[in-house]
C-alpha cells in the first residue's frame, strides 16, 4: 500500500482512484499541503491524467449510479480532513454492490460518506439563508461569504433562479474564488478581493440605516450573543449589512 499525493482537483482524486486499482492500493490520499512523510509508508506523487480521471467518471456512472456520481462530487467539496479516502472506500464498496449502496446504512463506509454529504446540504443551506448582497457601482450584486465547505457552485442554480436578470457576484473569500453570473448564466473563477466592485452611494446608505435599524431595536441588557451565534454563525454574522457597515 502506499500514499497518493494529488493536485487537489476533482480530476486528480479520480486519477487516484486509477491508480488504486493498476498501481497499489492507496493507504491514504493527500494534497501536497496536507501530507507528512513518513519512513514506514512510501509516497507517490500523482500527475491528473484526464483520460484515466473519465474512466473512473463513467465506471461510477455505469456500475453505481448517476446519483452517486453527483453525490461524489459533492463529497470532494467537503473540508472533511479525510473526504479522499472516505470516496475511495465508498467507490470500491459501490463497485461491489452496484446502485444499492446507497441504501445500506448500516455500513460504516457508507455511514462515513453520507456523514459528509448531510454537511454539505446543511451549509447548502445555510447559503440560500444567510447570503446577503449589496449594490455595487454598476448595478452589480455583490455579496461575501466564508463557508466551511466549497459549496458556491452549488448554490449557484438556486440565486441565478432567483436573480435570473440580475448580475451579481458571490465571492467565497476563504478559497479567493466567485460565482460570477449575468441573466442566469454563471460561472466559477478565481477571484481575489481587490477585484471586488466598490460599493454604490446608496448601498453605503442602505447599510448604514440598517445597522442604525438594528442598533435601536436592540435590548442592551437582554444581549445574547450565544443564542445569536446559534441561529447565525460568526462566518455569516460578519458579512451581514445589518451587523456590520
Amino acid at each position: 500500500m502506499i500514499d497518493y499525493i494529488y493536485d487537489g482537483s476533482f480530476d486528480g482524486l479520480l486519477t487516484v482512484i486509477w491508480h488504486h486499482y493498476y498501481t497499489d492500493k492507496a493507504a491514504g490520499i493527500f494534497t501536497e499541503d496536507r501530507y507528512q512523510p513518513s519512513f514506514l509508508q512510501g509516497a507517490m506523487q500523482v500527475e491528473t491524467d484526464p483520460q484515466k480521471a473519465d474512466r473512473v467518471y463513467r465506471a461510477i456512472r455505469e456500475k453505481i449510479s448517476d446519483r452517486d456520481l453527483r453525490s461524489v462530487y459533492r463529497a470532494y467539496l467537503s473540508c472533511d480532513p479525510e473526504k479522499e479516502i472516505k470516496i475511495l472506500r465508498y467507490v470500491v464498496l459501490g463497485f461491489r454492490m452496484g446502485h444499492r449502496t446507497f441504501m445500506m446504512h448500516a455500513d460504516p463506509v457508507v455511514a462515513d460518506f453520507q456523514a459528509i454529504l448531510k454537511k454539505i446540504s446543511k451549509e447548502q443551506e445555510r447559503m440560500m439563508q444567510f447570503v446577503r448582497f449589496s449594490v455595487m457601482e454598476g448595478d452589480i450584486l455583490y455579496a461575501r461569504i466564508e463557508p466551511d465547505n466549497d459549496v458556491i457552485e452549488l448554490a449557484a442554480p438556486h440565486f441565478c433562479d432567483r436573480f435570473h436578470r440580475e448580475r451579481f457576484i458571490i465571492h467565497d473569500v476563504g478559497r479567493s474564488k466567485a460565482v460570477i453570473a449575468d441573466h442566469g448564466r454563471w460561472l466559477v473563477s478565481a477571484f481575489a478581493l481587490p477585484d471586488a466592485p466598490k460599493a454604490s452611494v446608496e448601498e453605503k446608505n442602505f447599510r448604514q440605516l440598517w445597522k442604525t435599524y438594528f442598533d435601536h431595536i436592540a435590548i442592551l441588557e437582554r444581549t445574547n450573543t450565544r443564542c445569536q451565534n446559534h441561529f447565525i454563525p460568526d462566518r455569516y454574522r460578519k458579512h451581514l449589512a445589518e451587523i456590520t457597515t
